[in-house]
């Protein structure tokens, strides 16, 4: 009975630790990665913006917007 009650102390001694160091570990992480690629996201978020933007500025001046790839116009011819 007593090494049941002492490896139940030390498995709680043991997740007191664990826990806290793996929620530290976790959060220095999570900063190493956001410091390390929250530019590259903010560069794409800011280009898909100024697409949007000049997507919407197409309708309010009546610009012709230039699609990026020609569309294949059909012949009118069958196969």
């Amino acid at each position: 009975m007593n090494f049941a009650a002492t490896s139940s102390t030390a498995f709680s001694a043991l997740i007191w630790w664990a826990v806290p160091i793996v929620a530290v570990l976790g959060a220095l992480a999570y900063v190493v990665w956001v410091s390390r690629f929250q530019d590259k996201f903010d560069n794409q978020t800011n280009r898909s913006v100024s697409k949007f933007q000049d997507f919407q500025e197409s309708f309010r001046e009546g610009k012709t917007v230039i699609a990026e790839e020609p569309i294949d116009e059909p012949t009118g011819e069958s196969k």
